[in-house]
């Protein structure tokens, strides 16, 4: 059981966005609910260099890739109750973390929980910080509707999601490095294994906005390649079943293969297709596997 008044500790990995992170942290500073602090890791000074000093705020240099900078944080986050991943672009609801800490001391079993997004710039051209507020701002979509506080899900998504310290502490669970850079599905793997150990939960009234900044994001073909190689790799491992795994393949290939006829000016469709056709021969070779993108 947690206590009364839980500690929360925020951590936000980021590369080479260093001008989101000020707007970002300005959004947690409208919490209703007290962090105790945030910890920033990035792989090079530079990245958080926009942040301004502040007693709460800790900065962190660590290897290039989402599994190892969440790692580091995780590393220096084992005093608090709950750890709350945020994406550098992700705008929370003022209530966001009184929501979730509300959830995690309804219930014991709750080890991993995510929120609910109210628009995701990932899935078009992004959204601008203006953007983002503005939802926030407007109670036609940022509303409350008539949906349980709290429902099953069956994983977090990597934008934002919280999980209970004691439980990775107890179980030392660690973010898949084997999954590099971006780390297609980091997410789902690291929630998909806490849920062995208790509930996994949608928090509805965690909410937020994830821009989806395209600056920074992974190139093209190693992206593509993750689309194949990652989910086989999951699979293989079991945090990923296999007819996860080929709808994902096959739905990210297919999508790829349409779009790339006439691209989005954002998304590098045809390089996304050329990975995902170099991870398909490295399957049938015997040879498929995350690291291979480092060696593009």
């Amino acid at each position: 059981m947690m206590k009364n008044s839980a500690a929360v500790v925020v951590g936000i990995i980021s590369s080479g966005r260093p001008a989101i992170l000020p707007e970002t942290i300005a959004e947690l500073r409208r919490q209703t609910y007290p962090f105790q602090r945030i910890i920033i890791c990035t792989p090079r000074p530079s990245d958080a260099a926009q942040v301004a000093e502040a007693e709460d705020i800790v900065r962190l240099i660590g290897p290039t890739g989402a599994p190892h900078q969440r790692n580091v944080v995780l590393d220096h986050a084992r005093d608090a109750d709950i750890v709350v991943f945020f994406d550098d672009d992700f705008l929370p609801d003022p209530d966001y973390l009184r929501r979730c800490v509300e959830a995690f001391q309804s219930d014991p079993a709750i080890v991993a929980a995510t929120g609910r997004v109210l628009a995701d710039g990932a899935k078009g051209p992004g959204l601008t910080v203006a953007d983002g507020r503005a939802i926030l701002a407007d109670p036609a979509i940022n509303d409350n509707p008539a949906m349980p506080p709290v429902e099953a899900a069956w994983s977090s998504y990597g934008c934002n999601m919280a999980y209970r310290m004691s439980v990775i502490t107890e179980h030392d669970m660690r973010f898949d490095e084997r999954l590099p850079l971006y780390a297609w599905y980091e997410d789902i793997d690291f929630s998909r294994r806490m849920g062995a150990y208790g509930r996994l939960v949608r928090v509805n009234g965690a909410k937020g906005v994830h821009l989806g900044t395209k600056k920074g994001r992974t190139p093209g073909r190693h992206l593509g390649y993750s689309q194949v190689a990652n989910p086989i790799y999951l699979s293989r491992k079991g945090s990923f079943p296999w007819d996860h795994s080929l709808r994902s393949i096959g739905r990210n290939i297919a999508m790829n293969m349409l779009r790339s006829l006439r691209p989005e000016p954002y998304i590098d469709r045809r390089g996304r297709l050329i990975g995902n056709g170099m991870a398909l021969l490295d399957w049938m070779r015997g040879r498929v596997a995350p690291e291979r993108i480092l060696t593009f």
